[in-house]
């Protein structure tokens, strides 16, 4: 490889040099293919390895860059298209609910959780934990928050933990009658707990999609399902619905 200067541009640095290495990555290297280090990539382009870190930080959240434990940093595959939601408002497991439950337990919520469910802060609730993959690659994990008033009739159930005992929970929850939901998205990073279960570096940008479910004038549930951002990019149609589409021609906002 050639070395390439940048010119002086009147964007910042990061930003012009996040381009020159998008085009790098389109003509240069394939998917999967490892970059080299940052001190032979700053002294290929002439810039600081501050400024090369910001433009691969911004590459890696555009999803063309993926940081894998004990590799290095490759070139990202298209995003997949995964479904997260549609115009239909329904209860977790229901319908074409692609999600896999993991476990449950019963525990003290976060305390902005206890608020939005509108519970002590010192009362346990229900935690279902739900896996999601998608061509063989984790692409989000979740937890529901269900108050244990949601599902009154759950400790009459002799049921084991882990998996098991999640389904029920999510049964149980839908003897409810749905009034509604409401959805809000944002990005953030992928906490210790997290980036383990979705081969992610802690750290690494997620789409946080946290969605409330409510039935008897009251919050019944509480999802936060953690997206790879990376993986996925969201699109909002004119009906609210929400889906996760692929393909590298567009990316993430």
């Amino acid at each position: 490889m050639g070395t390439t200067q940048l010119e002086s541009v009147p964007e910042p640095k990061y930003w012009h040099l996040k381009t020159v290495l998008s085009e790098a990555l389109d003509s240069e290297f394939t998917v999967g293919e490892i970059l080299p280090n940052e001190r032979d990539l700053a002294a290929r382009f002439g810039v600081a390895r501050a400024t090369l870190r910001q433009a691969l930080e911004q590459l890696e959240l555009e999803g063309r860059l993926q940081r894998r434990r004990g590799v290095g940093t490759t070139v990202a595959p298209p995003r997949m298209g995964v479904a997260v939601g549609n115009d239909q408002q329904v209860w977790p497991g229901t319908g074409d609910d692609a999600w896999q439950a993991v476990d449950c337990t019963l525990a003290t919520p976060p305390a902005v959780v206890a608020t939005a469910l509108e519970t002590a802060r010192d009362q346990a609730v229900h935690i279902v934990r739900r896996s999601r993959v998608s061509h063989g690659q984790p692409v989000a994990a979740e937890l529901l928050y269900v108050p244990v008033t949601s599902v009154p009739d759950l400790t009459a159930i002799d049921t084991p933990s882990e998996a098991a005992r999640a389904r029920v929970v999510l049964r149980e929850l839908q003897r409810l009658e749905l009034e509604g939901q409401d959805r809000a998205v944002e990005l953030g990073s992928a906490r210790a707990d997290d980036a383990r279960e979705l081969d992610r570096l802690p750290g690494a940008p997620v789409l946080v999609v946290t969605t409330r479910f409510f039935a008897g004038g009251h919050t019944a549930a509480l999802s936060v399902a953690t997206y790879r951002a990376d993986t996925c990019r969201l699109t909002f149609g004119a009906s609210g619905g929400v889906e996760i589409h692929h393909g590298p021609e567009r990316q993430a906002s």
